[in-house]
């Protein structure tokens, strides 16, 4: 792939995750595995290209505290999330996902998208995801999933959100509770008392 052809949503995700500071050595695998896709994937965020592809997804936080929904297929606690749609960046893709899951608008802090973890894991069907994590603030209002989607969805403390959680969205909520407890950036309207649920 040359310079001129690069597409400027992966030169972004780039830098991003060359600034981001993985919380653990999963994570820290992980990283390295997403930047090695990125650099020779030639339409990584084309779920059609290839079997391995970015995804992007959210932990929602806010005056209730995490909020999580039980897969359907996987019958576990997740973040929302999902492939990112044509013309998509994963921060995006991330924002969309949690409201067609959740039937909650989330927003990205007043700052911009803040990337809170990286993962890389198989999905149900044998697609590899290079998922792209994002903090999103979302409201004071219960989740109202629609139909087909997951009705299980709610809002946990941080406490009770870190015992159902795998290990790597264990590793997220860890890194967005951190974020939480320094303060969010400027602007985001939680402050760090509201959003330890």
């Amino acid at each position: 792939m040359t310079t001129s052809s690069v597409d400027p949503r992966v030169a972004s995700l780039v830098h991003a995750i060359t600034d981001h500071v993985p919380g653990d050595n999963r994570e820290a695998l992980a990283r390295a595995a997403v930047l090695d896709a990125l650099a020779r994937l030639p339409r990584p965020f084309d779920r059609h290209a290839d079997l391995t592809h970015v995804t992007g997804s959210a932990v929602v936080v806010g005056r209730r505290g995490v909020l999580l929904h039980r897969h359907r297929r996987l019958h576990r606690w997740l973040q929302p999330g999902g492939h990112v749609d044509p013309g998509e960046s994963p921060d995006v893709a991330a924002v969309r996902e949690t409201a067609e899951e959740t039937g909650l608008g989330a927003v990205h802090p007043a700052g911009g998208p803040v990337l809170v973890h990286v993962d890389v894991h198989t999905a149900a069907d044998d697609h590899v995801h290079l998922d792209i994590r994002y903090l999103l603030l979302g409201p004071d209002a219960d989740p109202a999933p629609p139909p087909g989607e997951s009705q299980e969805v709610a809002w946990f403390p941080w406490e009770d959100a870190a015992e159902l959680a795998d290990d790597a969205l264990a590793g997220a909520l860890r890194t967005a509770r951190r974020l939480s407890a320094t303060g969010l950036p400027t602007g985001t309207g939680v402050t760090p008392e509201e959003s330890d649920g």
